[in-house]
């Protein structure tokens, strides 16, 4: 199975040839070493995928890479249930924007740098979901957000894309704090950073506590905490959800593989990899839900009244990730990469959908100026309509499984899980209505753009188009594989749910002991909800478009409260941004680099100079004035000598 170490080797080596010989000897070439490297690892995941079915798994050390004292951590790969299922979205969405990204950004002068990026990345993700010890994890943690503040900012003469990748980068610092602190007491705790040695000792520790300010504090729950900072962070949580919005300023494919596929769901990924600490601490549990729970609805809300078409599916991407947080967080962790799973292709899909609109619409991204697409770009217009769907949770399609056994889940769970049950349905009814307003906005209607925009309107070229064809496939059959038995038993199928069969020797799989009925309601129920807000959102951009204008009057301070983000940045601006700055001008720049740096790296010198300036005056060249100095001197001597002898 030592194959295994080409699907991160491929992509790290087009990296290297682009990097190095792109500017000058590749150029618009650049495509070819990146999508065939790309290609190469997807083939050999599909080969790493049937091993693991066929119930080999791979847990090995390559090489020792660091050694001090009883502190040992090696390179390594674990290769399990889970891995797969990483290794497929990773590689096959990664693969299909590789292609995509051939006709949106061929006209770019950085072609060759944004697929060296998109292969780095890809390296990074790949390391990072096939990581065996905790310092790995870290290390593809860390390189992803390095490879987002690059693509995200790709175009660095623009001042928004140069910020927001700034953004991104610091506000994630936040997160990785956390999370390096919680890496650092995996060590003290246990001894060594290796998954399976942590794995197998966390029951031993589930009772300690460690005093922390006098308080004592069960140790699990910190770590697991701790550690979650760094999901929160990354998979764009509240409160560390403002970086993502914003990161819609780097070229669309970014947002569909970085973004909505792969790096932001790496905090989900983390959670259930970590799951048997996470287990043994109802209270993380507990804090896992409800964050997530409060993200789905809140970045819900937000998304109802967004005119930016890439800034309503980043929200979107924001609530989804909720959603399977709140999986993980009632114990259901495989539910929960599920969900990831599905998303990964209607998300990535919708975004490749949104960059085809705005192709065609010479970069406009304001649906209030769009309108009538249909007419002009089909493929897209049917293809985005399906992820739409998917996303809102209509059956058959794959985000209906994969959303509806979150809620299920959830609603049996213990603890908070009906109250997040109710959060999550509630941003259900949200998510069917924005991701409506959002097809009606841009290809229903007359369209609202100017003359030479419509001139422009055309269909994207077939290198665009068939992967938006191959991820609707993926958008709507994904989910097949996690049919639930109430729905399969009627079929008279039964165990149709293989991926959470195939997931549960390494996440486990929660027992539900409840009637058919009950499940069949809570299911019909979410189902209802969601041909809800469909309709609504028909009757509001269809049947009467002075509905949202009207409301946005009546209801003015609630509409400017969402338009505005809930003034979450400019909170964030007021107590933590300008505080900050103000601490680095007077204190850091002004005091200690100013007045102590600089006063000994440039005070010495000048004291120096200025004594020396003064020794120079002595240097007259009048013969009587170094004869007077050398009597006073020598006066001066004999005196001294008269005072000693007394």
């Amino acid at each position: 199975m030592q194959y295994y170490l080409l699907i991160p080797l491929l992509p790290l080596g087009a990296f290297l040839l682009n990097i190095m010989l792109g500017r000058r000897v590749i150029r618009r070439q650049a495509h070819w070493p990146s999508t065939l490297a790309v290609a190469g690892s997807l083939v050999v995941t599909v080969m790493v995928l049937l091993d693991v079915m066929s119930g080999r798994t791979l847990n090995e050390d390559l090489y020792v890479w660091i050694v001090s004292g009883n502190f040992k951590v090696s390179v390594g790969f674990m290769i399990d249930q889970l891995t797969a299922v990483m290794l497929v979205v990773v590689t096959s969405v990664s693969f299909l924007v590789h292609v995509y990204s051939i006709g949106y950004m061929q006209d770019d002068p950085g072609y060759y740098r944004f697929y060296a990026y998109l292969s780095l990345f890809t390296f990074s993700m790949l390391m990072l979901v096939t990581a065996n010890n905790f310092l790995q994890l870290y290390f593809g943690w860390e390189a992803v957000g390095l490879c987002s503040y690059l693509l995200i900012g790709f175009w660095y003469e623009k001042r928004s894309a140069s910020d927001a990748g700034k953004k991104a980068f610091i506000v994630n610092r936040f997160g990785d704090f956390g999370f390096g602190l919680g890496v650092i007491m995996v060590f003290l705790t246990f001894g060594t950073l290796d998954y399976v040695s942590v794995f197998d000792g966390a029951g031993g520790v589930a009772a300690q506590t460690i005093n922390i300010l006098g308080a004592d504090v069960n140790l699990i729950t910190l770590i697991a905490l701790l550690l979650f900072c760094g999901a929160v962070g990354k998979s764009a949580q509240v409160p560390l959800h403002v970086w993502l919005p914003d990161a819609m300023e780097g070229p669309t494919p970014v947002s569909a593989l970085i973004h909505a596929a792969t790096m932001v769901t790496a905090g989900v990924f983390m959670v259930a990899r970590l799951n048997p600490i996470f287990s043994l601490s109802p209270v993380a549990m507990d804090v896992v839900a409800v964050v997530g729970a409060v993200t789905a609805l809140f970045a819900a809300t937000i998304a109802l009244v967004q005119n930016d078409i890439k800034r309503v599916i980043a929200y979107s991407t924001i609530s989804q990730l909720g959603y399977m947080f709140i999986a993980c967080g009632v114990g259901a962790f495989g539910a929960g990469i599920f969900h990831l799973y599905t998303h990964a292709f209607f998300k990535a899909l919708l975004f490749l959908c949104a960059g085809s609109v705005m192709h065609a619409m010479g970069g406009e991204v304001d649906m209030q100026k769009m309108g009538g697409l249909k007419r002009y770009m089909p493929l897209t217009y049917w293809t985005m309509l399906i992820a739409s769907l998917s996303i809102s949770g209509i059956p058959p399609l794959a985000g209906f499984f994969s959303k509806d056994e979150i809620l299920w889940v959830a609603f049996n769970g213990g603890g908070v899980g009906r109250a997040v049950w109710a959060l999550g349905t509630l941003a259900a009814v949200l998510t069917a209505f924005y991701s409506f307003r959002l097809i009606y906005l841009t290809f229903h209607g007359e369209f609202r753009g100017t003359e030479e925009q419509r001139h422009h309107l055309h269909e994207s070229p077939a290198v665009m188009t068939v992967p938006l064809a191959v991820l609707c496939v993926g958008a709507v059959a994904a989910g097949w594989i996690g049919i639930p038995p109430i729905i399969s038993s009627v079929f008279g199928v039964e165990d149709a749910n293989w991926f959470a069969e195939f997931l549960k020797p390494v996440v486990g799989h929660p027992e539900i002991e409840a009637p058919h009925s009950t499940e069949a309601l809570v299911m019909g129920f979410s189902v209802a909800v969601a041909a809800v807000g469909i309709a609504v959102a028909w009757v509001f951009y269809i049947r009467n478009r002075e509905i949202p204008a009207v409301l946005a009057r009546r209801c003015g301070i609630l509409y400017r409260l969402l338009f505005n983000k809930y003034y979450v940045d400019e909170i964030y601006n007021a107590t933590v941004v300008r505080p900050a700055m103000l601490i680095a001008r007077y204190v850091l720049v002004g005091l200690s680099d100013g007045v102590i740096i600089e006063g000994v790296v440039n005070g010495v010198p000048a004291l120096i100079n200025r004594f020396g300036a003064r020794l120079r005056r002595l240097q007259s060249g009048l013969l009587q004035s170094y004869a007077a100095v050398m009597a006073l001197g020598l006066f001066l001597l004999m005196a001294v000598v008269v005072m000693v002898l007394k």
